[in-house]
């Protein structure tokens, strides 16, 4: 069996009277990409900070490659990587020497084949001369990932790291996480974009400080009840209230100019859904039944939650 690189029980933090992160029981094997999934606010990037131990626990514990976040914090700080949420580099310092300085922090003495290995691997030997500051978003990226990579660390934390980032410089940052994936390094990694949930071995769906899930994207598109069936309308909003009113219609998703409606029963509910819409004046342009997304999947269950806390 694979050995855990990073395990959590019951970790929690509270601050003041905010519940950040609640109970969190999390596994993360070595060697695999874990993407951490949810809104703004849901607990990622107090988790990340947790993990490493720059941020104590209210409750819990957590280890990283078997190191007590708390107890051993010192002893773990050597085998991982931390690219944070905001770009944390100097921007008076050039590319090259804010490698230097992050290899020096680490006590890495002789850095510069590593360095010159870092810079070719994310393509910014062209630019080891710019200043930080002047470098696009995309290349930002880079050169903290290249400096939270020049200790050789087992493990590396990123936190939103394609946040802000152009598509093309999205694009090149996941060839750099497959490049690093083949190498044996454990990826953990937030964010709040479902199309990069998809690219992960498994992913934890986060609502409010909870993990409310956490499989490979397949088993958590799984969890779905019902089917998901798309409208194209005109007035997306009338017809999202519409749509409410509906019998067999559980639930009622809005995506830009189209709507997402799970049903219990696709052959009853589809003509109700158009009749429905008619009787109201708005004409449906498409209605198809669709294959859960993931997106669908975490409106569902963050509902599913809220209801149940609700309840309870």
């Amino acid at each position: 069996m694979t050995p855990l690189a990073v395990e959590t029980q019951g970790l929690g933090k509270t601050f003041e009277m905010v519940e950040a992160v609640r109970s969190l029981d999390l596994t993360v094997r070595e060697g695999e990409l874990f993407g951490l999934v949810g809104p703004d606010g849901a607990g990622k990037t107090t988790t990340i900070r947790m993990l490493c131990g720059l941020l104590p626990p209210t409750s819990g514990r957590a280890s990283v490659l078997g190191f007590d976040v708390v107890k051993e914090a010192g002893r773990l700080k050597s085998r991982i990587g931390y690219f944070s949420q905001k770009f944390s580099l100097y921007g008076d310092l050039t590319v090259d020497e804010n490698i230097e300085f992050f290899a020096q922090i680490h006590l890495v003495r002789d850095f510069r084949a590593r360095r010159e290995e870092l810079l070719e691997f994310t393509r910014l030997t062209p630019f080891r001369g710019r200043l930080a500051d002047k470098l696009s978003g995309g290349m930002k990226q880079k050169l903290a990932l290249a400096c939270a990579l020049i200790h050789t660390p087992r493990i590396i934390f990123l936190d939103e790291p394609t946040t802000g980032v152009d598509a093309v410089s999205r694009r090149d940052f996941w060839k750099i996480l497959s490049s690093l994936l083949r190498s044996g390094i454990t990826i953990v990694m937030t964010t709040p974009y479902m199309d990069e949930a998809e690219r992960c071995s498994r992913i934890g769906l986060l609502a409010e400080g909870k993990l409310l899930a956490a499989d490979t994207p397949q088993a958590i598109k799984g969890l779905m009840r019902g089917t998901v069936v798309e409208i194209v309308c005109p007035e997306i909003r009338r017809g999202f209230t519409v749509l409410k009113t509906v019998p067999g219609v559980t639930e009622v998703q809005l995506f830009g100019d189209r709507l997402n409606a799970v049903v219990t029963d696709p052959d009853r509910e589809m003509p109700l859904i158009e009749a429905a819409l008619a009787a109201a004046g708005i004409p449906v342009l498409q209605l198809r039944v669709l294959a859960p997304s993931l997106e669908n999947v975490f409106i569902s269950v963050t509902q599913s939650a809220s209801l149940e806390a609700g309840h309870a």
